[in-house]
């Protein structure tokens, strides 16, 4: 039924206003609250905004006592609290004396709250000498005060209370299963992604905005700061994801500014952008508390794959590796760019930071790098370890190209070695110990399945059969058990370590390195360490493949020195 229908219009303080018909000479000015919510089922005619009107519109009539004074109507509130626009308005006619009678369907409409509700009935309506009346609960202060003191009402604020404390636990119930299922149950898509048309509890790549987040992650591993991204995006005119959000007409409730810092931040966080839905990062307090607060890491829903990614696994933890560094002592952290070693340089005696310093002269500028601790204490608490830029850079570029220099040569000789040795000596031996240990697994079995029926016939006492049984289910058992080490150890021995061996695989790629930028620190290095006089200690990633592929090799080496 439309508005008008209803003899209602649109105000401000309301969802709906109606102007009441010309006031009866009577006792009692009344308030109609009328109140309607999601919890109550909107469809349900028995609740409905024009049924209970009609309903308090009959009552007032078949009263002479009482004079319709005004409609207060909360469509779409809660009850659980009192703060809806349409019961302040009423509260505050109340307390200017236009009405003096607020009448209500029943006390479900008034409120769901036990404990407001009976702070309103029991104080606040007595001190404003307000009549109160609760149609189908039989409840009216001035007519029958009784009923107001009578144990029905508060445990009718009870049962209304544990009906809205129910409701809230099966919706959370029920959104969490679907949070499980790898459903998108947000209002809005992340910034990249919108709601796929033909199933809105799934997330598509939205192109436009997909690239601005490639772009963001792209820059960033390529040594711009946090803050500077954010600058960068603005002095393009790019829109942030609010701005993007109001340029499509959605009804995005967020100051549509400029990027920051934080909105930075938050995209480079976020695993949507991996294919993963993190939801429940926030909840309500309670069902009358609607206020909400972050839940923690471990207990938020985290789905894999439900999504195509914008950004791949291997960037997006990059990113995360860059993040965990402290960079706030970079000199070129204002110009958006972050010096290369930023992050990764560390004092090898106290383990804080290296801070980098320039020093300007009129015929050169040098740049280099000492212990924050020993600018901030001097002497007292480190030593100063300072080293020059440029050497620091020689001396992780030289290094770095001698691994990968390894890596390739690992390469090669590793597939080399596992060519040779597929049809080798330790394969066959592999193979005779395997088929000797099948036949004797399969000689024992066959033993064991004629001992029954020697038994059975008198061959066997029932002493021998047991001992018999028990001998060659223990000959089974150790067969079997070899038979597994034996198939393992020739896989291994097949897969060998190859191309696929992390340490092989990360360096290898860089092959002629040339100039160091901070996405490859990134991926080979875990810290630098500098050393008092300038000495350089690198600890790089992959060390353990390293080692595995550095003995596999070294393995086949004394094989083959054995044969030979």
């Amino acid at each position: 039924m439309s508005p008008d229908l209803l003899g209602v219009h649109m105000s401000r303080t309301s969802k709906y206003s109606v102007s009441a018909p010309a006031a009866l000479a009577s006792v009692f000015n009344a308030g109609l609250y009328i109140r309607l919510s999601r919890e109550d089922g909107d469809k349900i005619e028995s609740e409905s905004v024009a049924s209970q009107k009609a309903l308090l519109e009959r009552f007032v009539s078949e009263n002479d006592e009482i004079g319709l004074k005004e409609y207060y109507i909360d469509d779409g509130y809660s009850g659980t609290d009192f703060d809806r626009p349409a019961f302040q308005r009423m509260m505050s006619d109340a307390a200017g004396k236009k009405i003096n009678c607020v009448i209500v369907k029943d006390l479900s409409r008034f409120g769901r709250n036990y404990v407001e509700s009976g702070r309103y009935l029991e104080h606040v309506f007595p001190a404003f000498k307000l009549r109160f009346i609760a149609v189908n609960d039989g409840i009216d202060s001035y007519k029958n005060p009784s009923t107001m003191n009578n144990v029905i009402v508060p445990f009718k604020n009870i049962i209304n209370d544990e009906y809205c404390r129910d409701i809230s636990m099966k919706v959370r119930s029920a959104l969490d299963i679907r949070r499980r299922q790898g459903k998108f149950i947000g209002s809005f898509a992340a910034f990249g992604y919108k709601k796929d048309e033909n199933d809105r509890n799934r997330l598509v790549i939205d192109d436009e905005a997909a690239a601005t987040v490639r772009y963001i992650f792209s820059k960033f591993l390529s040594g711009y700061s946090i803050i500077g991204v954010a600058r960068d995006l603005n002095a393009r005119g790019v829109l942030s994801p609010a701005g993007y959000k109001a340029s499509k007409g959605l009804n995005f409730r967020s100051e549509s500014g400029g990027w920051t810092d934080c909105t930075v931040r938050r995209i480079l966080t976020n695993e949507v952008y991996i294919g993963n839905l993190v939801q429940k990062k926030n909840e309500v307090i309670s069902y009358k508390i609607h206020t909400a607060k972050a839940v923690d890491k471990q207990n938020r829903i985290i789905v894999k794959g439900t999504h195509e990614a914008i950004i791949s696994k291997q960037d997006f933890d990059r990113v995360q590796s860059l993040l965990s560094r402290d960079t706030r002592t970079s000199p070129n952290a204002k110009e958006g760019k972050l010096s290369v070693f930023a992050g990764f340089l560390k004092c090898a005696d106290c383990g804080r930071a290296m801070q980098k310093r320039t020093v300007r002269q009129p015929y050169k500028t040098y740049e280099y790098y000492i212990c924050s601790t020993y600018r901030k204490m001097h002497s007292s608490m480190c030593t100063k370890h300072a080293i020059r830029a440029e050497v620091l850079e020689e001396a992780v570029l030289t290094t770095l190209n001698k691994y990968i220099s390894i890596a390739v040569d690992f390469d090669r000789l590793i597939e080399k070695i596992n060519r040779a040795q597929k049809g080798g000596v330790k394969s066959k031996r592999l193979s005779a110990e395997l088929a000797a240990n099948e036949r004797e697994k399969e000689r024992s079995e066959k033993i064991l399945l004629e001992l029954y029926p020697d038994f059975k016939n008198g061959l066997l006492s029932r002493g021998q059969y047991l001992a018999l049984k028990e001998k060659y289910e223990n000959a089974v058992a150790r067969s079997e058990k070899e038979i597994k080490r034996i198939k393992a150890e020739m896989q291994a021995f097949l897969d060998g370590v190859d191309g696929g061996n992390e340490f092989i695989a990360t360096f290898k790629k860089y092959n002629g390195l040339k100039e160091l930028s901070r996405d490859i620190l990134t991926e080979l290095v875990e810290n630098i360490y500098i050393l008092e006089g300038g000495a350089v200690e690198i600890h790089l990633k992959c060390k353990d493949a390293y080692l595995s592929a550095a003995e596999y090799i070294e393995q086949c080496k004394n094989v083959n020195k054995k044969r030979a």
